[in-house]
């Protein structure tokens, strides 16, 4: 097994695990798997009440990263205000392209697909998929903003609404 270089996150901070969004540090700890002792992050979840596991010489090669910097959230706040872009392909395969970008764990692609799925009121009415992707999405990415700015998630979910209702202006 090739040892990868350890990144250095500590306990009490948070990070990004791609599947699962913003999550914070509780532990760095030893646990024997299988006969191999490992180093473990154990990341705890609040909003899905869920603790993730993961090995300290995996974490940067399954995408887990630290936040994003205030640079990164003002462009993806940027990135909603653009233009929808949305391909003429099937359903299911822009659908399977958004559930991509979503778990990427990429700030900007989240924010892609928030933009490309906003509907106003007067624009005809999302599909439940279209819907549950479009929330996933803007869950993750509240989230994030929260986590960087400091604030509550209701904070940051008010600051990405006024973005994407001043598109619409």
């Amino acid at each position: 097994m090739t040892k990868s270089k350890k990144p250095d996150f500590r306990p009490n901070e948070f990070v990004v695990y791609p599947a699962h969004g913003v999550g914070r540090i509780l532990s760095i700890e030893e646990q024997e798997i299988a006969g191999l002792q490992l180093e473990l992050f154990v990341i705890s979840f609040e909003k899905d009440k869920m603790t993730l596991r993961v090995p300290t010489h995996k974490a940067t090669e399954i995408g887990m990263r630290s936040l994003s910097t205030p640079d990164v959230v003002t462009k993806a706040l940027d990135t909603l205000k653009g233009k929808a872009r949305v391909k003429r392909a099937m359903w299911s395969r822009r659908a399977q392209e958004y559930e991509q970008k979503i778990n990427s764990g990429d700030l900007l692609s989240i924010a892609e697909v928030v933009r490309d799925l906003h509907r106003s009121d007067d624009q005809r009415e999302q599909s439940y998929s279209e819907r549950q992707l479009y929330e996933a999405a803007l869950e993750r990415l509240t989230r994030e903003v929260a986590a960087v700015a400091g604030t509550d998630e209701a904070g940051a979910q008010k600051q990405v609404g006024a973005v994407l209702v001043g598109r619409a202006a």
